[in-house]
């Protein structure tokens, strides 16, 4: 007797220790009671029906007696009310913001006589444990997309030589309606796991969320438990289609266990189709897998009314993202200096793009495909273009350029014509020699720009004139129209029409000279 007194000690210490909040494991610890055992009297109390203040006034005979024997198993039409209702909750708690306590809410107000919370919730743990046996985790619609590969290589072989091929199997599945993709490809390359996953995306019809892989070389570069390093290619492609990737914990299965559970049901689903098949292409294969995928997405789900197919249509097809115009374009890559002028240079096509003057002098990675230029530092983007394929030119951005140097992005040959005709028909026939003679575009520009800013300083009928007057001596630079406006030279008149005043220069020696 004094045992069952012991027992029923803890028994009474369970319960109280479980209506006051605490946990199961925390529980356990306090009563030297296993957690096996924790959870078969606190389901006990629960399936009973009664309040605690009730059971802790039963001697412990009588206490025994409600514990130490299990009750009778006779739902009756109130316990299969409840039961009825959980596939459809099942459905409704994958939309985002729906919540258990909303669902029961539901179910009471349809069985008004139905289980309080506390015994609704407890019954629907146990029933969702029985039917996903995968998964424990409830999937909001729309969410997450899991991939992994097979452990099991499938084949194909060379009609004409009978060389073998094994290939891998690539798997995708939706957290959510459990709609699943499967294709074989060569190999684990980034190039073709990202195939499969845009495949798999096609395949839905949408874009989840966030995509969970394995920490599998194509997708991760560095494993680490907080934040993983994506290879560049990789991250590309997530944020094409706006996901955000999530790899999964190195050593942590039950992070992908869904996939997990799907690679073992295609094992029986769609590998027994395949066996003694020969197939003398990887396009055979895939068109075989996709029959038997289509078979498996249309069967139906144990312990429920429907399949993955009619799941997806019904609960998850609406939350996924649309996508986007184009597909995702793999980019080549080059590893470049920033120059000086705060360019890079894309050798492939002899152009040049902009990137923030701070960067100047750092190394910096270039992605590109045949659309768009992206410039990388440090996994950072820092730059995008329209990829340009006009050699030696210059794709600039004004905000890249440094504040003293941003008004220079305006300098072109066009430009300075029009500012120099707006002065005089000397000025712009000068400028326009200026343009013609200089070898580079920048020492022109400089000159062009020095020359105009004298229409300011002395005024644009001045400038005309001494540009007409360099002009007669073919002589075109700067430093000409500066010595003439500061010697005053387009001021003097011409006394004979035979005779020409040369402007003084440091390299003309003079008649002196020669005396």
């Amino acid at each position: 007797m004094s045992n069952n007194l012991i027992i029923m000690a803890k028994v009474r210490s369970i319960l109280r220790y479980y209506t006051q909040g605490v946990s199961k494991k925390m529980i356990s610890e306090k009563t030297g009671v296993t957690r096996n055992t924790v959870k078969k009297y606190i389901r006990q109390y629960i399936a009973m029906e009664k309040p605690y203040e009730e059971l802790e006034k039963l001697p412990d005979t009588e206490l025994e007696q409600l514990f130490m024997s299990e009750p009778k198993s006779d739902p009756g039409q109130r316990y299969n009310d409840m039961i009825s209702f959980f596939p459809e909750m099942e459905k409704a708690l994958k939309r985002k913001g729906e919540t258990r306590e909303r669902q029961w809410e539901e179910y009471i107000k349809l069985h008004q006589d139905g289980y309080r919370h506390s015994q609704f919730k407890e019954h629907y743990n146990r029933w969702s444990k029985r039917v996903n046996t995968a998964m424990h985790l409830e999937h909001k619609a729309g969410d997450k997309m899991y991939v992994d590969y097979a452990g099991k290589k499938l084949e194909y072989d060379n009609e004409f030589t009978g060389e073998v091929f094994p290939v891998e199997v690539f798997v995708g599945i939706l957290g959510a309606s459990q709609l699943t993709y499967v294709e074989a490809s060569l190999s684990q390359s980034k190039e073709n796991f990202i195939s499969s996953c845009e495949n798999a995306i096609l395949y839905f019809t949408g874009a989840p969320q966030a995509i969970v892989t394995d920490n599998l070389k194509s997708a991760v570069t560095q494993s680490n438990k907080y934040e993983p390093t994506l290879n560049e290619m990789f991250r590309d492609f997530v944020g094409h289609y706006h996901m955000t990737a999530l790899p999964a914990g190195p050593y942590k299965p039950k992070h992908k266990a869904l996939v997990e559970g799907a690679v073992k049901i295609i094992y029986r689903t769609i590998y027994t189709k395949l066996n003694g098949k020969v197939f003398h292409s990887l396009e055979e294969l895939n068109k075989a897998i996709k029959e038997a995928l289509e078979e498996h997405n249309d069967r139906m789900l144990t312990g429920r009314n429907c399949s993955r197919r009619q799941m997806f249509e019904e609960i998850e097809k609406q939350e996924l993202q649309s996508l986007p115009e184009y597909r995702y374009q793999t980019k080549s890559k080059r590893t470049v200096t920033v120059a000086k002028n705060n360019h890079v240079c894309l050798s492939e096509d002899k152009h040049y793009y902009s990137v923030p003057y701070r960067y100047l002098g750092k190394k910096v990675v270039i992605l590109y495909n045949q659309d768009i230029v992206e410039i990388f530092h440090h996994y950072e983007r820092i730059a995008v273009h329209k990829r340009d394929f006009t050699p030696y030119k210059y794709s600039t951005i004004e905000d890249h350029l440094a504040p003293q140097y941003r008004f220079m992005n305006d300098w072109n040959p066009e430009s300075f014509i029009q500012r120099a005709s707006f002065i005089g028909n000397e000025t712009k026939e000068y400028i326009v020699r200026i343009l013609e003679i200089k070898q580079h575009p920048e020492q022109a520009y400089k000159s062009c720009q020095g020359i105009l800013s004298f229409a300011l300083k002395a005024g644009n009928d001045r400038l005309n004139k001494a540009c007409s007057r360099a002009m007669l001596f073919n002589d075109f630079s700067y430093s000409t129209i500066r010595t003439i406006i500061e010697k005053k030279l387009d001021t003097l008149e011409d006394t004979d029409e035979n005779q020409t005043i040369m402007p003084p220069h440091k390299n003309i020696r003079g008649s002196e000279y020669y005396e």
